[in-house]
């Protein structure tokens, strides 16, 4: 039997493109979308998910709508992959929790593409020999949130590793202290948004009188998110809890 599918997000730039890719699958089947500008959708994931039976809900909506959408689907049983950026470290304890309440899975990546989970990948295996490093994240100039979910999910990961080794801290910073960046977790992240990019992710690491830098760049399609949200798609339902990373699948 096919998985049953909900894709929030439906004409977006990357849920279109999943939803289509779901449609095509001959194990996959798209039961419904969601979409507020799309009158032959349906507007809330709750909706959706009243009129339609679904095993798995993909969200690419926005920041502003992710966790309700997500806790929309785990009050019904429904298993989640999530491609929005915008939950915090705080917001996954609290999904987790209720997502093995109701003993379903939920997959979230900041980025589904292969690339940048072998950068998530790489990077934690950096800063095991690597005692400083800090990330710079570019997106386009009318990305709203900052920082990208790439960058939030990597810094998080590092966390997990250890943290990074400063001389001054940030809070004794002369000047504007807001030129450190942001601190997530104990890893400053620096957010840019220009026009021209799509989404980039570069983390820099040092050690005395050598540096590393790791960098992953999206191209201009939707193209190499589809896979790996395909391959999420058909991991969840045989989990419970939380997965986080793309990483953690392959």
């Amino acid at each position: 039997m096919p998985i049953r599918v909900c894709v929030a997000g439906v004409t977006g730039w990357t849920g279109s493109a999943v939803a289509e890719a779901v449609d095509a699958a001959a194990d996959l089947e798209l039961v419904a979308g969601v979409s507020r500008s799309d009158p032959s959708s349906y507007s809330t994931v709750a909706e959706a998910l009243d009129a339609a039976e679904a095993d798995v809900l993909v969200d690419y909506t926005s920041a502003a709508v992710v966790k309700e959408n997500v806790l929309a689907a785990l009050e019904r049983r429904v298993a989640v992959v999530v491609g929005s950026s915008g939950l915090s470290a705080a917001d996954y304890e609290e999904v987790d929790a209720r997502a093995r309440e109701q003993e379903v899975g939920v997959i979230a990546a900041g980025n589904f593409s292969i690339t940048a989970a072998l950068l998530l990948r790489f990077a934690a295996e950096a800063a095991r020999h690597v005692g400083s490093w800090e990330v710079i994240d570019y997106a386009s100039l009318g990305k709203p949130d900052a920082p990208s979910g790439t960058a939030r999910e990597l810094a998080e990961r590092l966390d997990a590793v250890g943290s990074p080794a400063v001389a001054v801290p940030v809070e004794e910073t002369l000047g504007a202290r807001e030129a450190r960046g942001a601190a997530v977790g104990t890893t400053q992240v620096h957010s840019l948004r220009l026009p021209s990019f799509s989404v980039s992710t570069e983390i820099v690491f040092a050690g005395e009188d050598e540096r590393l830098s790791i960098r992953q760049d999206a191209g201009s399609s939707p193209a190499p998110y589809v896979a790996g949200t395909l391959l999420a798609i058909r991991a969840v339902p045989q989990r419970v809890g939380v997965t986080r990373g793309l990483d953690q699948l392959l």
